[in-house]
């Protein structure tokens, strides 16, 4: 049977944030059990963006760029960058993290509501 899937109606900036809420979930149930990717801490609270999404919307989603981070980095330490860094290369090693940061001088990019609605379907739990 082909199943038909119904068009979110929600405006494009309340689908970023659905979208976005839900990756973000997602990253904190992936990483739930491992420390905070900067410090090391146990207790990961928020899903941290190495890269940050605003000023770096092409990695906003990023599965390597979003990682489970303690309150204290992402908020207090603004993501604790240079921790981050070093948290990235034993996770992932170097060379995924040096594709990462070549990724990030691409320009911005706009998502649309099919790539959100597909985020938001991939993501969900």
């Amino acid at each position: 049977m082909i199943s038909i899937r119904k068009r979110s109606t929600l405006a494009h900036p309340k689908l970023l944030a659905k979208a976005q809420e839900v990756f973000n979930r997602w990253v904190r149930e992936r990483d739930k059990y491992r420390p905070c990717i900067s410090c090391g801490v146990s207790g990961v609270d928020h899903a941290g963006h190495y890269f940050s999404q605003g000023h770096h919307s092409t990695l906003r989603f990023n599965e390597i760029n979003v990682n489970g981070q303690c309150i204290r980095c992402n908020t207090f330490l603004h993501s604790n960058a240079i921790h981050y860094r070093n948290g990235l290369v034993k996770k992932y090693g170097e060379d995924k993290v040096l594709l990462l940061e070549s990724s990030a001088r691409n320009k911005a990019k706009k998502w649309s509501r099919t790539e959100l609605e597909a985020i938001i379907e991939y993501y969900k739990l």
